[in-house]
């Protein structure tokens, strides 16, 4: 156990896909990945279609992600993924900052592209980001698929180191050897 519970509170919800709390394929070390049910972008060929629409899934309290972080000590950080995080901003920035008060790192997946992210002015997306070390952004474009570039699906995504964590992260991933087919 890594701290005492923390407490949020039980009536923040994130509407969930899927959870890996121990992935190995989702970023650099062993991360809990969080996956968010329901994406605008719908990307033709996504390798995860059922997270596309707002139904299904599973509700999940930020407390409940954070009691499950804190059962493992082999944890670096967390990955948030979808479906689109950021549809559910708020709920995902609260367990990112949950996450960051226990010295993980947060990568977080996105469709959109981080300028427009920013020119959304929302609070909570503003929120997610300021808690994200390293943004993986650009919606899956299947002409573009690559087997090459680590933890991207297409050559248009990009890695954008927002802290200086972050930057250790881009690191760690720019420098990998990616076995080619």
């Amino acid at each position: 156990m890594r701290s005492t519970p923390y407490k949020y509170t039980e009536s923040v919800l994130l509407h969930l896909a899927g959870l890996e709390r121990h992935s190995v394929v989702d970023g650099p070390g062993i991360r809990m990945a969080v996956f968010a049910q329901g994406c605008p972008h719908r990307c033709p060929g996504c390798h995860n279609p059922e997270t596309h629409l707002p139904i299904g899934g599973e509700y999940r309290t930020v407390d409940e992600l954070i009691g499950y972080y804190e059962e493992s000590n082999l944890l670096r950080g967390i990955t948030l993924s979808g479906g689109e995080p950021f549809g559910q901003a708020k709920a995902f920035s609260c367990l990112a900052k949950a996450i960051r008060e226990r010295g993980g790192d947060i990568i977080t997946y996105t469709g959109y592209y981080y300028e427009n992210l920013q020119r959304m002015n929302d609070p909570d997306i503003n929120a997610l980001i300021s808690y994200t070390d390293l943004l993986i952004d650009g919606p899956f474009i299947k002409e573009l698929k690559t087997l090459t570039l680590a933890f991207r699906g297409s050559s248009n995504q990009r890695l954008i180191p927002l802290s200086e964590t972050g930057q250790e992260l881009y690191q760690i991933i720019e420098s990998a050897q990616v076995i080619s087919f």
